[in-house]
């Protein structure tokens, strides 16, 4: 009985995953090959992994460019010129944020994750070391841009 309970809650649980659009398995592979930018450019990975929020999507949007929906174990990677660049996400009425310092030839890595709140869903952005945002993209799957 606990081995078909367990089975249930896990199918369940993945019937309930946030369905987000995923890019083709080449550019996944591509994105994890982890190349470096152009002297020119840098690129930013952002992901999210967890189970907290699994069956909802978080909205990411960069200040003056792309936006993307990242479910469970998803990440995109963009590039662009240096600077500042603003990393928004939205969770229903939510937002959160960071800003990021793209840096010419650079890979800047950054985490979406849900947080509790009192009574919504939450979200937060983290830049974290190139070592834990290569870890956590190798286990996940690539989004397309929206």
């Amino acid at each position: 009985m606990t081995r078909t309970f367990l089975i249930l809650t896990a199918v369940l649980a993945l019937g309930a995953c946030a369905q987000v659009p995923l890019a083709d398995p080449r550019a996944d592979q591509e994105g994890k090959l982890f190349d470096l930018p152009a002297q020119d450019k840098g690129a930013l990975y952002i992901y999210r992994t967890g189970l907290l929020g699994i069956a909802r999507p978080i909205d990411v949007a960069i200040a003056g460019g792309a936006s993307a929906q990242l479910a469970s174990n998803t990440y995109l990677r963009l590039e662009g010129p240096p600077g500042p660049v603003e990393v928004q996400c939205k969770v229903g009425d939510k937002t959160g944020g960071n800003q990021v310092e793209i840096v010419p030839g650079r890979t800047r890595f950054v985490e979406v994750s849900m947080k509790v709140g009192i009574l919504l869903p939450g979200c937060e952005v983290a830049e974290v070391s190139p070592d834990q945002g290569q870890s956590a993209i190798k286990a996940s799957k690539r989004v397309v841009p929206q």
